[in-house]
């Protein structure tokens, strides 16, 4: 009987982990990343952009 009662929590408990585990690797596959541009990008970018406008003037 207390074997029984035993396995069963023991089962339980490990349906539990799993789930869990399940649960955290779904959200983070599920998760957008990001990444911010790198600074020299943003600097290059603006000032081929003012020379593209600078040439249809």
């Amino acid at each position: 009987m207390t074997f029984t009662i035993v396995m069963i929590v023991c089962i339980i408990i490990v349906l539990g982990v799993a789930g869990a585990f399940w649960a955290a690797i779904s959200k983070g596959y599920d998760y957008k990343h990001t990444i911010d541009p790198h600074p020299d990008d943003l600097h290059d970018n603006n000032h081929q952009q003012s020379l593209s406008k600078a040439e249809h003037k």
